[in-house]
């Protein structure tokens, strides 16, 4: 007999039944079979979750709410731990992410093995961007700085999501416009701007991905995503801290005086966050 069957034929009025419609059990494991059988009022719940939790990524929010229903079963929400790489350069992309408030660094690597920062995704876009465009592999390393919460799309579902419906195409080649016209800028901003100018862009920057004041962030990845050695970021760190703008310990940074910031940021940071 299955295990629904059972759950069924429980005694009416048993402490088991009544556990179970007054909702005090979410789930039952079956140990013959290795499935977890969620209750109805779990399945409700971890689809409110799902469903408020996209809704903060501004191209899901975006969609018409029809297009939206439509796209939202294929959406699965999961948790992003720093380090974790998403997509390898020329691999296949096999998922499609939308952060909520993790942030995602995308690495250019080099021949040396070293890799430079060219984009940050956050809450306002998506990471796997090439698909829209019909490419299916990544030319870039994308790797987790912030950790968070995103929603991954299979490939497939996207693709077939992509050509059903005209305002994501829509929303989605301005916003490849905007990365390609950001990226042009980054280009140019490392090559001209000063590391302490170009620390506080990137600094803001990522502030505004994850709507927080708190970054995990050691002086050696700023130095990978910057380009430039440990040594350097610590003297431009240092009197970031003296003037208050910003407090660092233990690979955690705190913004402190964010107007103060954005002052010595480059005037590369408006364009970027808008």
């Amino acid at each position: 007999m299955k295990l629904q069957d059972a759950l069924l034929r429980l005694a009416k009025g048993g402490p088991e039944r009544e556990a179970i419609d007054a909702g005090e059990i979410d789930a039952v494991i079956d140990y013959a079979s290795s499935n977890v059988i969620l209750l109805p009022a779990a399945r409700r719940a971890l689809r409110q979750v799902g469903n408020e939790a996209s809704i903060a990524n501004r191209l899901l929010a975006a969609l018409p709410h029809a297009e939206y229903l439509r796209l939202l079963p294929c959406l699965e929400p999961l948790t992003l731990r720093p380090g974790e790489v998403i997509h390898e350069a020329q691999a296949p992309i096999r998922y499609v992410y939308f952060p909520i408030d993790c942030v995602v660094c995308l690495l250019a690597p080099s021949d040396d093995r070293r890799a430079l920062e060219v984009g940050l995704v956050g809450r306002e876009g998506m990471v796997g961007i090439s698909l829209a465009l019909g490419i299916d592999v990544s030319s870039v390393r994308a790797m987790v700085q912030e950790s968070g919460t995103a929603m991954r799309m299979k490939a497939a579902l996207f693709e077939q999501a992509f050509r059903q419906c005209p305002q994501l195409q829509r929303d989605l080649y301005r916003y490849a416009d905007a990365k390609l016209a950001l990226a042009r800028l980054m280009v140019a901003c490392n090559r001209f701007h000063p590391i302490e100018a170009r620390l506080a862009r990137w600094l803001l920057i990522a502030s505004d991905r994850v709507m927080a004041k708190d970054l995990s962030l050691t002086q050696a990845s700023l130095a990978d995503m910057l380009g430039v050695r440990r040594a350097t970021i610590n003297e431009a760190i240092t009197p970031f801290q003296s003037r208050g703008l910003i407090r660092y310990s233990r690979g955690k940074i705190r913004i402190l005086d964010r107007k103060g910031l954005e002052a010595a940021a480059c005037n590369c940071y408006r364009p970027a966050r808008t």
